[in-house]
């Protein structure tokens, strides 16, 4: 799903997008001339890989997402909101739904087989 930043508008509206198995769900509103505000959940299933052994697992995914996205670049340091810049002046829901997902998969995860593992295992230094 995808809109132009100048026509966000200034009430909330609802916020439903799908990607996959991952869905992306709640609110946006415009709160400034060059800042959208998203209250959201991401909510499905997603394929990861045990940083141990390489095997791929499915996991749950339930993340809070609260964010901005600024219309060019975010120039305000006091700002402790996480703020991703927008820089075509389009909103695209699905990349984010993919930018979120990469954080996720990016993680260390160990599967069950090797959480239970208590043997050794090469480590490189």
């Amino acid at each position: 799903m995808k809109i132009e930043f100048k026509k966000v508008p200034q009430t909330p509206k609802l916020l439903e997008a799908e990607l996959d198995s991952v869905k992306i769900e709640g609110t946006f509103c415009k709160i400034s001339q060059s800042l959208v505000k998203i209250e959201a959940k991401l909510i499905g299933n997603t394929n990861i890989n045990c940083c141990r052994c390489g095997t791929t697992d499915n996991i749950q995914v339930n993340e809070k997402l609260n964010f901005l996205l600024s219309d060019g670049i975010f120039k305000d340091d006091n700002s402790e909101d996480l703020v991703i810049e927008i820089e075509d002046g389009l909103i695209d829901f699905d990349e984010i739904i993919q930018s979120e997902l990469e954080a996720i998969r990016s993680d260390y995860h160990i599967c069950e087989q090797c959480s239970n593992d208590n043997g050794d295992f090469e480590k490189e230094f």
